[in-house]
């Protein structure tokens, strides 16, 4: 049986400014949870601060910055013991074949991948002091199904997702001995400020409220994969585990087709 959230949690979350974050922090506020949030702009987060107080404190921080990560380590006890480090900082760009660029594959890589892991310098020795207590912690990676099949434009940002829900499933296998458990989040498309941008239909669209419910239930039964929306998560996995030339027809098409469009 899942002790995740059945009680009051200390929680830090990333990339809290905005997005599935923010719909986060008020998804777990609403749920009594106490939040130590972090993102980039500290008015963002004292906006969702404000309506809960007593619940929320806020720790500014790039997650791509040892130096800011480190200044904030004593903040991720506010509450007390760390229950839940939720690690969702992360960025998409979109790389133009005709205009290749390596700073987009860089600037996915930095944040999603690399972003991840730094925070992690911080994070996972306040879980691991929570563990020497008896008491159970969790670490949440939120990737992304995206890289389950070869999307045009999406090289960087399928790559660092892909770099990352690996390096969480090993993360997994290396603390299982610890008792700290790993989960990791691939959702679907969800409406946010980024995705706002695509300019190509985004099938099985989700709310981030909608995004956010759905993690808060997945940890709450226990599960170490959250996948979501079903449909769109089972249908990219179907199409992963066709013959690799087939994959590789489709994807062509695919864009050829999106390149038609624009």
């Amino acid at each position: 049986m899942s002790k995740r959230l059945q009680s009051v949690s200390n929680i830090w979350l990333t990339g809290a400014s905005s997005g599935i974050g923010a719909a986060l922090v008020r998804q777990l506020a609403s749920e009594g949870h106490n939040l130590i949030i972090s993102g980039r702009r500290q008015h963002a987060l004292d906006e969702l601060a404000q309506h809960w107080p007593t619940q929320i404190s806020t720790a500014v921080a790039d997650t791509t910055s040892r130096e800011e990560l480190a200044a904030i380590a004593d903040n991720l006890n506010h509450f007390g013991d760390l229950d839940m480090a939720i690690l969702n900082a992360g960025t998409c760009e979109y790389l133009e074949i005709a205009d290749y660029d390596s700073s987009v594959i860089e600037a996915n890589l930095t944040t999603n991948l690399l972003g991840t892991a730094r925070s992690l310098d911080i994070a996972l020795p306040a879980l691991r002091a929570t563990r020497a207590k008896g008491k159970p912690a969790t670490l949440v990676i939120v990737s992304s199904s995206a890289w389950w099949f070869p999307f045009s434009r999406a090289e960087g940002y399928g790559a660092s997702k892909a770099g990352l829900t690996y390096f969480a499933q090993a993360l997994r296998a290396d603390l299982a001995a610890e008792g700290i458990e790993v989960v990791v989040v691939s959702p679907g498309f969800v409406k946010t400020p980024l995705t706002d941008r695509n300019d190509f239909p985004m099938p099985f669209l989700v709310t981030a409220e909608e995004a956010a419910h759905r993690i808060s239930a997945g940890l709450t039964k226990g599960k170490n994969e959250i996948a979501f929306p079903r449909r769109f998560t089972w249908l990219l996995k179907a199409l992963g585990a066709l013959p690799q030339g087939l994959i590789d027809r489709m994807a062509a098409a695919m864009a050829r087709s999106s390149d038609q469009n624009v």
